[in-house]
């Protein structure tokens, strides 16, 4: 867990781009309508064609790359053998830049060719990280571009997505269900023992069976949950809202992505709030607007000057006054926010506001994915929890419609409840204390007492998680901090929900709290004072592993899978034992992974410490 000596840059894969910088953004008139690479004109009025029409988007999106490509063909009955650099790719298809003119004009004269090569993890999204061996694909041309280099299209005969699963994806279908449902009987089986053992120890026994029933309940409820469709004739209006602080290296990808949304240009607006940064955040906010509305058309068909804008607080005072300050200048009814360092996918508004065709519908979370997943293990790690703690943990919530967290990287509110809540949210004490951090779950909490929340998860951000483990410490403890906090104010009035989401919710909050105590006592107390080897909890926490890693190879068959044991071994060594520590610093306001004035202060006492003792 040491720091690592060689900072690590963060991996992402990197989206060609079209030759329009705002290609997914419907024409002025207000219907649905765009051009796809082929020209082909689109009107979608349903459910049914909309999501086909993303499906089609998604398996069209072409990443940079370069893969060493081996090129097999047959011409005039004689083999031979070429090779390439895929400089770019799709699921369908992808462009080589071939090694010599010699090669270009054999390739003139062949129609189809076999291709081999790897796909890298980190170049596509995840589950398409493999080998391809001898894969079919046409030759679509072969050319000179202006650089003068010899190119080759080309056009697979299977798509990367059905190759994967006849090679292998289909396998780790049926092998990922298989293992799931025999741990869960496993799980099951323990836990009949603790019933038949628990009048030796009640209390043990009476965790073992919460911490059980708990964690089966969610996957149990999470099978059941499905997204609201999408009406393309529902478009309310939304403000997108982005707080940035010191966020120079992403904000403006993050204002791109929210600008260039399928979505109608007179319902959407965004709004950037810079809390007093002392990077270079303002700056790149006007460069990311100055290109935008360069991008324009002639007739300002996007609108953008009057769409999009930038606002500075007059000093630093935090993410909330920001969102706030934020929600007051919005002219439209319902409020998104995204964090800075997140990215949005370009359906993502159209998807988050579906669930607010129920009047009582107060908020909904979209699901965040790690953006920079193939950085190191702590980010793999920290993909896994993330997929698994949306479309399992959140999902079970959405389904109950009770979702507890509505997530800081992509959420969507109606403006009037922030509004009615700001004063109150800006202002919040907890034992004397000022809370400053832990906006989305004390926003939640004042929705979802009287209103509904949800969870929507085909709308889909990606954010950049920390990639060393110094600065994941520290985010983690404040979000347990956060966590402690608004969990005993929900634990308030969660008893007037559903049944079944009120047991779980109280259920949720007693596993983590007991939870170190409960490992003290089975890893040292009956080993040391009753010389048992603590077997049967060993194997249950094995068990709560593999559901973990098996969950996330049945739902995204990615290569990640495995780092879900990780996470599981490095949250009982390391991140349990943050929660004591939280019980008795719950006060502290410093945010440990960016310098808030709280922080600055912090570091200035630790200084004069240092310097008094010295």
């Amino acid at each position: 867990m040491a720091e690592n000596k060689k900072e690590d840059k963060d991996v992402l894969y990197q989206m060609k781009t079209d030759r329009r910088l705002l290609s997914y953004v419907p024409d002025r008139t207000g219907m649905r309508s765009n051009h796809d690479r082929r020209g082909e004109r689109r009107k979608l009025g349903s459910s049914s064609s909309y999501e086909q029409y993303e499906r089609e988007d998604a398996f069209g999106r072409r990443y940079l790359v370069d893969y060493d490509v081996e090129i097999f063909f047959k011409v005039r009955g004689t083999q031979g053998t070429v090779h390439g650099k895929a400089v770019d790719i799709s699921t369908t298809g992808m462009l080589l830049k071939l090694d010599s003119e010699k090669d270009a004009e054999l390739l003139k004269n062949v129609r189809r060719v076999q291709l081999s090569f790897e796909i890298t993890p980190g170049s596509m999204p995840e589950g398409y990280e493999m080998e391809i061996s001898r894969l079919g694909a046409k030759i679509i041309r072969v050319a000179q571009n202006w650089q003068g280099d010899n190119i080759c299209g080309l056009s697979f005969e299977i798509g990367l997505a059905q190759y994967a699963a006849a090679k292998r994806q289909n396998y780790l279908l049926f092998g990922s269900a298989f293992c799931l449902l025999v741990i869960t009987l496993v799980i099951v089986l323990m836990r009949a023992e603790s019933v038949i053992y628990f009048k030796f120890n009640r209390w043990l026994y009476l965790y073992s069976i919460i911490a059980a029933v708990f964690l089966l309940s969610r996957y149990f409820f999470a099978i059941f949950y499905r997204p609201v469709k999408i009406d393309p004739n529902y478009t309310p209006g939304v403000t997108i809202i982005i707080p940035c602080f010191n966020e120079e290296e992403w904000i403006k990808r993050t204002i791109y992505s929210c600008v260039n949304q399928d979505y109608p240009v007179d319902k959407l607006q965004i709004i950037v709030v810079d809390d007093c940064s002392n990077d270079h955040s303002l700056e790149k906010i006007q460069e990311a607007i100055d290109e935008l509305e360069a991008s324009d058309t002639a007739d300002g068909a996007y609108r953008v000057s009057e769409r999009v804008s930038w606002v500075k607080q007059p000093m630093n005072m935090g993410k909330r006054d920001a969102m706030a300050a934020g929600a007051r200048l919005a002219k439209h009814e319902l409020l998104v926010f995204v964090d800075s360092d997140s990215f949005l996918d370009p359906f993502a508004v159209r998807h988050i506001v579906q669930p607010f065709k129920d009047e009582d519908m107060g908020g909904v979370s979209g699901r965040t994915d790690v953006a920079n997943t193939y950085t190191n293990a702590l980010t793999r790690m920290q993909s896994v929890r993330y997929y698994i703690a949306f479309r399992i943990m959140k999902a079970a919530e959405g389904y109950f419609d009770a979702a507890t967290c509505l997530s800081g990287p992509l959420s969507c509110y109606r403006k009037d409840l922030v509004l009615r809540y700001s004063e109150a949210w800006l202002n919040q004490q907890f034992l004397g204390q000022r809370a400053t951090f832990g906006d989305d779950r004390s926003m939640t909490n004042f929705i979802l007492r009287y209103n509904r929340t949800t969870y929507q998860d085909t709308a889909v951000c990606m954010t950049i998680v920390p990639h060393s483990y110094r600065m994941f410490l520290k985010q983690q403890m404040r979000w347990k901090r956060s966590w402690l906090r608004e969990s005993l104010i929900a634990a308030r009035y969660m008893w007037k929900k559903e049944p079944f989401m009120s047991l779980s919710f109280y259920m949720g909050l007693v596993v983590p709290i007991a939870a170190p105590i409960i490992v003290l006592y089975n890893l040292i107390y009956v080993p040391v004072m009753h010389r048992v080897f603590p077997t049967t909890f060993l194997v249950g926490m094995c068990m709560m592993m593999l559901l973990m890693s098996m969950a996330q190879l049945f739902l995204r068959r990615s290569t990640t899978w495995i780092f879900g044991m990780w996470f599981c071994i490095y949250y009982e060594a390391v991140l349990l034992w943050q929660m004591p520590v939280a019980w008795f610093t719950f006060w502290k306001s410093t945010w440990g992974t960016r310098l808030t004035p709280a922080d600055l202060e912090e570091l200035e006492k630790e200084r004069k410490k240092k310097e008094k003792k010295s």
